[in-house]
C-alpha cells in the first residue's frame, strides 16, 4: 500500500516552552508541514509514504529532506529548485493566551513551483491513496493548476483522492477558496474538516455552534456533512470536533459519515502539549484504518486516538506506533509507566 501526499514543508521556529517570541535569545527549529505531517504518521504506522514537494537545494532544503528521510518516508520524487523554504513562527498558548502562528513563506521553492516540476505518472507508479490539504492550493494560482492536474492522473489511475479542507486567511480569502475548492473537490473521495473551515470555504454553516464559547452541535455537523456530500458526492466526510476548554485543555472527539450513517468516536479531554499536527494526525489515521478494512466505528477512534495522542508531543510530526494508538482506541487512557 502505497499513500501519496503533496505540499509545502516549512522549518518551524518555536520560543522554548511556552515563552513568548525574543522573551530570551533561543529559538527551536524543526520541520513541519500539513500534508508532510500525515507522510511522517504513514510511515510510522508502517505505510509505504511518498513525499512530494519542492525544495531549495541548500542546508535548509537538505535538512527538510533529511529530517523526512529519518522517519522512512520516500523522498524520491522531491524536486530541488528555488531559492527558499517557507518558514512558520509559532508561539505555543497556554491557559488563556492562545496559540500565535506567523508565516515567512512569500517566495517559497514550492510557492514558485510550475507544473513541469512533477512527473505525476513517476509519482503514482504503485499508488494506491493520493492526500493533499486546502493549504496546497492557496500558495499560488499554479498551484490549483498541478493539483487539477494530479487529480485527473490520480482517478485515470483509481486512485483514492482525500482532502483536508484546511482553510488559511493569512493565505487566502474566503472567495479565492470557495472558487478553487470547488473545483478540486469535484475529484475527492474523503473530505476531513472542521466546522470553521466548512462554513469559510463553501458558507455551509453548523447551525448553533459556538466555537469561542465551547458549545457544539452535533446537529450542525450532520448537516454540513450531508450538504458536502449531496454538493460533491464524497465517500466519506470527516470532522473534528474540538471544544476549548482553554489553550492548554481541549474535549477532542470525532465523526464520519459514509452516506447512511453518523460514526462518533469516544470523546477526550486532552491536556495539551502543542496541538499544531492534531488535524494531520486524525487525517492520517483515517487513511491508516480505511486501507486497512478498519469499520467505521474501528476507524473514526483510531485517529481521534492518533490525533489526541499528537497533542501530546512536542513538534509537528506524530511520533507514536500503531500499537500506541490502539493502546488508547481500545479504553486505556490513564497514562501510566509503562514499565
Amino acid at each position: 500500500m502505497k499513500v501519496v501526499t503533496f505540499g509545502e514543508i516549512m522549518l518551524r521556529l518555536c520560543p522554548e516552552g511556552y515563552l513568548r517570541f525574543f522573551q530570551n535569545d533561543k529559538m527551536e527549529a524543526t520541520f513541519g508541514g500539513a500534508e508532510a505531517n500525515v507522510a511522517v504518521s504513514l510511515a510510522n504506522f508502517g505505510i509505504d509514504s511518498l513525499y512530494v514537494t519542492k525544495l531549495p537545494d541548500n542546508p535548509i532544503g537538505r535538512g527538510a529532506l533529511s529530517s523526512l528521510r529519518s522517519f522512512g518516508v520516500d523522498t524520491s520524487q522531491i524536486v530541488f529548485g528555488g531559492d527558499r523554504l517557507g518558514i512558520y513562527f509559532l508561539e505555543k498558548g497556554a491557559a488563556q493566551r492562545g496559540s500565535l502562528c506567523v508565516y515567512d513563506r512569500a517566495g517559497s521553492a514550492i510557492q514558485k513551483a510550475t507544473r513541469e516540476d512533477f512527473n505525476w505518472d513517476a509519482i503514482f507508479e504503485g499508488a494506491c491513496w493520493f492526500h493533499f490539504t486546502g493549504i496546497t492550493p492557496a500558495l499560488s494560482p499554479e498551484l490549483v493548476e498541478i493539483l487539477q492536474l494530479a487529480l485527473a492522473k490520480a482517478k485515470e489511475r483509481n486512485i483514492t483522492v482525500s482532502c483536508d479542507l484546511n482553510y488559511r486567511s493569512k493565505l487566502w480569502s474566503r472567495d479565492e477558496a470557495r472558487e478553487a475548492m470547488t473545483k478540486l473537490c469535484g475529484k475527492v473521495d474523503v473530505l476531513i474538516a472542521n466546522e470553521e473551515d466548512v462554513k469559510d470555504v463553501f458558507g455551509i454553516k453548523p447551525g448553533d455552534s459556538d466555537i469561542t464559547g465551547g458549545r457544539l452541535s452535533t446537529k450542525g455537523y450532520e448537516y454540513q456533512a450531508q450538504k458536502l456530500r449531496e454538493a460533491f458526492g464524497f465517500k466519506y466526510v470527516a470532522f473534528t470536533l474540538r471544544s476549548s476548554v482553554s489553550a492548554s485543555d481541549n474535549y477532542w472527539k470525532g465523526v464520519i459519515y459514509d452516506g447512511s450513517e453518523f460514526f462518533y468516536s469516544k470523546e477526550y479531554l486532552i491536556h495539551i502539549v502543542d496541538r499544531v499536527g492534531g488535524g494531520d494526525s486524525f487525517g492520517a489515521g483515517l487513511i491508516y484504518s480505511l486501507l486497512n478494512g478498519k469499520d467505521m466505528d474501528q476507524t473514526i477512534n483510531f485517529a481521534v486516538a492518533a490525533s489526541c495522542l499528537k497533542q501530546s508531543i512536542e513538534g509537528d510530526f506524530n511520533r507514536v506506533s500503531v500499537k500506541e494508538v490502539e493502546k488508547l482506541s481500545g479504553g486505556d487512557a490513564s497514562g501510566r509507566v509503562v514499565r
